[in-house]
């Protein structure tokens, strides 16, 4: 049996600091937020490190290509994510 890639999506709820991860699909987001993410460098198969996640889970740091990122879970819920 062949396993499909989105089988293994993931959202952002579910990462752990340490994670490495690659965006997969935007996702039902809304077109200004997803603009903000491609000018920030975040686009589809781009590979990101999960740094620190809040107490409270929100927000999120990441390393996108040697930068540091913070997502609001809340923007961010609709991302998918496939673990590399």
């Amino acid at each position: 049996m062949v396993k499909k890639w989105y089988n293994f999506m993931t959202k952002l709820a579910d990462l752990r600091p340490g994670d490495r991860v690659r965006l997969m699909d935007f996702g039902a987001t809304d077109q200004g937020y997803r603009r903000k993410l491609l000018s920030l460098g975040m686009t589809c198969g781009v590979d990101a490190l999960i740094v620190r996640i809040a107490p409270l889970g929100c927000p999120v740091q990441m390393e996108v290509r040697g930068t540091s990122l913070t997502l609001r879970c809340n923007e961010a819920r609709h991302l998918e994510w496939k673990k590399v």
